[in-house]
C-alpha cells in the first residue's frame, strides 16, 4: 500500500467555497421579506415581551403564597352590613381550611415519627403526640359540633356559649 494517495482518485476539495455571483441588479426578495418581517413584526413583539418580563421580574408573586388582608370579624360588622357579613364568612372559611391543614400536617409528622422510630415511638415521639393532642383539641374547641354546614355565625355563637360557661364555672369556683 503506497504512502501517498493517488491525487487523481482522491481529489483535494477547494480551500475556499465559491460565492455564487448575483446575475440580477435587483435584491433578493427573500432577504427583503426577512428584513421587513424582522423590523415590522418581530422587533416590536420582542421589545414588548422583554418589557413585560422586566415588569414581572420586579413584582414577583407566587400563586401558592397568596395573602389575603384580614377582614373584620363577624362580631365587628355593623347591623345590616351584608358585604361585611360575606367577607367575614369568607375569612372564617379560609381560617378553617388553614386550621384543617395544620392538624393534617401535625398528624403526618406524628405518622412519620412513628414509622421512623418503630417500636420505640412511645418514647421518641411523645413531643409530636402531645402537639397533635393540643392542635386537635384547639380545632375541636373551635370547629367541633358545627357539622358540615357550619358557618361563622354558628361558630361565634358557640364561642360565646363557651365563654359564658367558663365565666359561670369561675363564679362557682370562687364561691
Amino acid at each position: 500500500m503506497p504512502d501517498d494517495p493517488d491525487p487523481e482518485v482522491y481529489k483535494v476539495p477547494p480551500s475556499r467555497t465559491p460565492v455564487s455571483e448575483s446575475t440580477s441588479a435587483l435584491p433578493n426578495p427573500v432577504t427583503l421579506i426577512q428584513t421587513a418581517f424582522n423590523y415590522i413584526i418581530d422587533a416590536p413583539v420582542t421589545f414588548v415581551r422583554e418589557w413585560i418580563e422586566r415588569q414581572q421580574a420586579k413584582n414577583k408573586s407566587y400563586y401558592y403564597h397568596q395573602k389575603f388582608r384580614r377582614v373584620p370579624d363577624l362580631s365587628e360588622c355593623l347591623e345590616g352590613d351584608y358585604l361585611c357579613f360575606y367577607e367575614a364568612e369568607a375569612q372564617w372559611r379560609r381560617d378553617r381550611l388553614v386550621d384543617q391543614q395544620i392538624v393534617e400536617i401535625v398528624r403526618e409528622r406524628l405518622g412519620a415519627c412513628k414509622h421512623r422510630e418503630g417500636p420505640s415511638h412511645f418514647q421518641n415521639c411523645a413531643k409530636e403526640a402531645k402537639q397533635l393532642a393540643e392542635v386537635t383539641k384547639a380545632y375541636q374547641d373551635r370547629y367541633g359540633d358545627l357539622g358540615v354546614h357550619g358557618n361563622a355565625r354558628t361558630c361565634l355563637m358557640k364561642q360565646k356559649h363557651r365563654m359564658i360557661e367558663e365565666m359561670k364555672a369561675q363564679e362557682n369556683a370562687s364561691q
